[in-house]
């Protein structure tokens, strides 16, 4: 080292200093890059959500429906940092309300998804029909009507079930995955409602008929059967009249009060088990303003030597009588309905009516509520004082 380099003055100290401080700023931000993109990355992931005890019936009816490959962030989050920025403010308030117990339930949307959420994955310009390849669903004339995307297929996601009112505190340590499939296997909460299209349609007077919206016309072949109208129909109803129902019921004047019942998945929130529902034909062709219009005709199989031998077929079956008539006058004309006390008084005045009694009864029997299953109880009632 020569005596110029000797003589040189030596660094200041504080510019290690700098170069300390700096190289320690760069790894800091990086490590709070790495975290925060992570940290980030987790808590946009749909496993993320169902961390939360109450998001629990959301993320296991996501987890069973047709859009389970598309993460809740996809849905409900807009694009843009702004708008994931406020999202993750919205999340610090959440866990702030979960802390202290003052968040509401159910939990519901504060607003409905967008159109241009969905058309992120659809194109609803080339979207002419659904995949089961009978209804015609023009999507784009819905949308030149400002129709929103959410107003027909809002329960493809979770069912609807804020609006079933299945998402009570109390609830949640019963959600998993057999019964978010349970919630999602009923297509009337998952997929359109005809109701809807209905509604809509009669609003903006578009045609409500089968052929619109149908491209079969919806007559099952079962209907084409010959003989179908006098003869088989009753059998079929019998075995399944929620069937005939998914589509008669939009043919009744009237709501038909028979066929509301508690859905299975509610009965298993409150109960853990389900009770089926049997089917009643006969109720439920009583109840059908369009069953009605067919049922107070007389058929062709009550000719002229009808009288004569419908006792012998109403012991063949009796149900069969009852889907038009009853033992009462409670059918579907209350006031001039024949009913078997029409032609069969049940007066038993001077007569030894215990002998020819279908059901054995002791002497001093006093009318009970089963008597007035056959018999009139206003009439019985005359005499006979509780």
């Amino acid at each position: 080292m020569d005596e110029e380099q000797k003589n040189l003055p030596s660094p200041p100290r504080f510019r290690y200093k700098l170069i300390k401080i700096l190289t320690l700023t760069v790894l800091f931000l990086a490590l709070f890059f790495v975290i925060g993109f992570t940290g980030l990355e987790a808590t946009s992931s749909s496993k993320f959500c169902s961390s939360c005890h109450e998001m629990k019936p959301e993320f296991y009816t996501w987890k069973a429906s047709t859009h389970s490959e598309v993460d809740c962030v996809n849905c409900h989050i807009e694009p843009g940092a702004k708008n994931l920025a406020k999202d993750k403010a919205n999340g610090l308030l959440q866990a702030f309300k979960k802390a202290t117990n003052t968040y509401s339930a159910p939990i519901q949307m504060p607003k409905d998804i967008p159109n241009s959420t969905c058309e992120r994955c659809h194109n609803i310009g080339t979207r002419d029909v659904t995949p089961s390849g009978d209804l015609i669903i023009p999507h784009d004339k819905h949308l030149a009507k400002d129709i929103k995307c959410i107003q027909c297929h809002s329960g493809v996601a979770h069912g609807k079930i804020a609006q079933r009112n299945v998402t009570f505190k109390t609830d949640y340590d019963k959600w998993d995955d057999t019964l978010g499939k349970s919630m999602m296997s009923d297509v009337k909460f998952t997929s359109p409602k005809m109701e809807t299209c209905m509604e809509c349609h009669e609003a903006r007077g578009i045609s409500t008929k089968c052929t619109t919206c149908h491209t079969t016309g919806m007559v099952p072949k079962s209907h084409k059967q010959k003989n179908f109208k006098y003869k088989n129909h009753g059998s079929l109803a019998k075995k399944d009249v929620k069937q005939c129902n998914s589509c008669h019921q939009y043919m009744s004047d009237k709501d038909i009060p028979v066929m509301e019942e508690v859905p299975a998945s509610e009965q298993f929130l409150g109960t853990g088990t389900v009770k089926k529902t049997p089917n009643n034909v006969q109720e439920y062709t009583k109840e059908n303003t369009f069953c009605k219009a067919c049922h107070t005709k007389r058929p062709p199989s009550h000719g002229k030597s009808f009288v004569s031998r419908h006792g012998g077929l109403a012991k063949q079956s009796t149900k069969k009588c009852l889907t038009c008539h009853d033992y009462q006058k409670t059918g579907f004309n209350k006031t001039n309905n024949v009913t078997c006390s029409s032609c069969h008084p049940a007066s038993h005045e001077d007569k030894d009516f215990r002998a020819t009694h279908p059901i054995l009864l002791p002497q001093g029997q006093k009318p009970v509520e089963m008597c007035y299953t056959c018999h009139n109880r206003q009439k019985c009632e005359s005499c006979h004082k509780q």
